[in-house]
């Protein structure tokens, strides 16, 4: 890649969703242009050879333009549903009694089938079945091995293989689903960036993807059920990326503990230094209505301002009316959020205390330095990426410009905050460091002649987390833009 490409101008990352509506070459140029700086593939809507022209359109795009590009794969996950109905639907009436079994025959306002054993082996007396989004709440009174009676609370019209969540207590399922683990190596296959795992309950659920992933892409954990609330921290440790899933968030458990929830996460993401995506209704009346809300507006800025590694569109980029508007909105919200003085101080709102080790000191250092300086930007070498998620953890006020040998390290690194990453030769020696560093900055317009800026690598270098060296230099007016 040789042609340079300027950096957005903000930090948070715009992740958007690909579908009906945006997954033409052309539309998906017309997103990036907008602000999209990564695509999500829904791996639950269409079929697998349908994704393959989409993926080729982004690696063509990414060639382009010389930018590596970043591709999420998100896996759908063991999906619950009720069976039918003889007439296609029927009234639950609140205070009636309802009852959930194994028979497949067709169900009536008395009984349905559900066709999933792990329920009515994990099930409790007491424990809440939600049906269709919520919008039904049953109660169980009493269970057996192939029934459960119900008491309606919330009733209303139920139809054939409507949607079923289970918030109260943690099923025996799998978090891969055949389909998933088809869909995973087809991803893999690909070269997707980022596999994102749906349904996880426990840190167990992860092992089992990321011994099929290999090392090939990195592992997102879907922070949507109460049980992986519940683990959090352990959950957080074993991933190397969250995303706060608002939707089924929202359904299993009550509306007004998602915001202080959503906090939670990405304040723990931020932590441990893992990359945290906010997703889900960030601007869902855009998806028929050319402008949003004001409180959407609001929701954006507040993922911004807590320091969000990414926010993220699903169906106003997928399948809305107005794709490329919505990324466009999101990207202006994002830069006026950044452009407030204050957002430097809210960001830190969440303290990112080092691990006792030379890379994390070196990131600590190197922000500060930076600040002190009043350095343009940080450089980084990197061939693992783990350098660069150690100074986007310290979120500095200057951008990163990542500098890898690796492609599939510099795509990985499209969701980081505040990085601009560049698939590069690597270096051998301190001069090469130093001279590449100022080559890059100014072909890629991060700096100019008379900046100063902030040098992070590993010495000796092409030694994958050896990062032990911070030095600052300043660009001078003759530096050569030279060929890497």
């Amino acid at each position: 890649m040789t042609k340079a490409m300027t950096p957005r101008s903000r930090k948070v990352r715009v992740l958007a969703t690909l579908g009906p509506a945006s997954n033409s070459p052309e539309m998906i140029e017309r997103l990036f242009e907008a602000g999209a700086d990564a695509f999500r593939i829904n791996m639950s809507h269409g079929d697998q050879d349908s994704k393959i022209p989409v993926i080729k359109a982004i690696r063509g795009l990414e060639k382009r333009l010389g930018r590596p590009t970043t591709i999420l794969a998100d896996l759908q996950g063991p999906k619950l549903r009720v069976g039918k109905f003889a007439e296609g639907s029927a009234m639950l009436a609140a205070g009636h009694e309802f009852t959930l079994d194994r028979n497949p025959e067709p169900g009536d306002a008395t009984r349905v089938e559900l066709p999933h054993r792990e329920i009515f082996e994990a099930i409790e007396e007491g424990a809440r079945l939600l049906l269709d989004d919520g919008k039904l709440v049953l109660r169980v009174v009493s269970h057996g091995h192939d029934w459960i009676t119900t008491r309606v609370e919330v009733g209303g019209k139920l139809s054939n293989s409507k949607g079923l969540n289970v918030p109260d207590v943690v099923l025996p399922m799998a978090a891969l689903t055949d389909k998933d683990r088809s869909d995973l190596a087809f991803a893999i296959d690909q070269g997707a960036d980022w596999i994102a795992l749906s349904f996880v309950q426990r840190p167990e659920d992860l092992a089992e993807a990321r011994k099929l992933i290999g090392g090939r892409a990195a592992l997102l954990a879907k922070i949507e059920k109460p049980s992986a609330v519940a683990r959090l921290e352990e959950i957080v440790e074993m991933c190397d990326g969250v995303m706060v899933a608002r939707g089924d968030l929202g359904v299993e458990l009550p509306p007004e503990s998602v915001p202080p929830l959503q906090k939670r996460i990405v304040e723990v993401a931020r932590r441990m230094g893992r990359p945290v995506i906010v997703a889900t209704q960030m601007l869902e009346s855009m998806i028929t209505a050319p402008t949003p809300t004001r409180a959407e507006v609001s929701d954006v800025a507040t993922a911004v301002y807590d320091g969000a590694d990414a926010i993220m569109l699903s169906a106003e980029s997928a399948a809305g009316d107005f794709p490329v508007e919505s990324v466009a909105m999101m990207n202006s919200i994002a830069d006026s959020v950044e452009r407030d003085p204050a957002h430097g101080d809210r960001v830190h709102f969440t303290v990112t205390r080092p691990d006792p080790t030379t890379a994390d000191a070196i990131a600590e250092a190197a922000k500060s330095i930076s600040a002190t300086v009043s350095a343009t930007a940080i450089v980084c070498f990197t061939s693992s990426g783990s350098t660069a998620r150690r100074i986007a953890r310290e979120r500095p006020a200057v951008p990163i410009l990542v500098l890898t040998p690796s492609l599939e390290t510099a795509r990985r690194l499209g969701l980081l905050w505040g990085v601009h990453a560049v698939h590069t030769k690597d270096v051998g020696s301190f001069e090469e460091m130093v001279a590449k560093s100022k080559r890059m900055a100014l072909r890629h317009n991060i700096a100019e002649a008379g900046d100063r800026m902030v040098v992070c690598a590993g010495v000796p270098f092409g030694t994958p987390g050896a990062t032990n060296v911070v030095h600052v230099v300043r660009l001078l007016g003759d530096e050569l833009r030279g060929r890497d």
